[in-house]
């Protein structure tokens, strides 16, 4: 997977034991990519966007953030991810805000449609359900694959939604 850009979609709400698991498969996926052409997109999500971004940063890749909302920050990032979240966004080559002043399914979806549209491939920590949510996984899945995107998904044996 050389010479490309990747985005991230996938799910907030993975178990404890799913985090070193999907944090090596993506790892294993990024780590024939040469450092200087690792770019990686993420909205800066808890969960799978979270453990792409410190991926991509501790291969020495590129991050670009893209936030939903001029308020993304204070208004959805929680006391427990708050630390890593401000680190992350300091350690973007890039951030991209949408131009909503809330955060809003509206806000996530066109940060997703964003997305899709940036990236090469995207990367879906995703457990193939489907799930009705504006702005969902499901949602950024189908939009990839609409759009003829490389969709890869990410879900170790023995990985559980929290």
């Amino acid at each position: 997977m050389r010479g490309a850009s990747y985005g991230i979609t996938g799910h907030i709400n993975i178990s404890a034991d799913t985090v070193p698991l999907v944090d090596r498969a993506l790892r294993e996926l990024l780590a024939g990519v040469a450092r200087e052409e690792l770019l990686g997109y993420s909205c800066l999500a808890a969960g799978a966007d979270a453990i792409f971004a410190r991926a991509v940063l501790d291969l020495g890749g590129r991050l670009v953030v893209l936030l939903p909302s001029a308020d993304y920050g204070e208004a959805k990032v929680g006391a427990a991810y708050r630390a890593e979240f401000d680190h992350l966004l300091a350690h973007a080559a890039e951030v991209r805000v949408l131009p909503y002043a809330r955060a809003s399914r509206d806000a996530y979806a066109a940060a997703n449609a964003a997305l899709v549209a940036a990236a090469d491939v995207l990367l879906a920590v995703w457990d193939g359900r489907p799930d009705p949510a504006r702005g969902g996984t499901y949602e950024v899945v189908t939009r990839a694959r609409a759009a003829g995107k490389p969709v890869r998904v990410i879900w170790p044996r023995g990985s559980a939604r929290g």
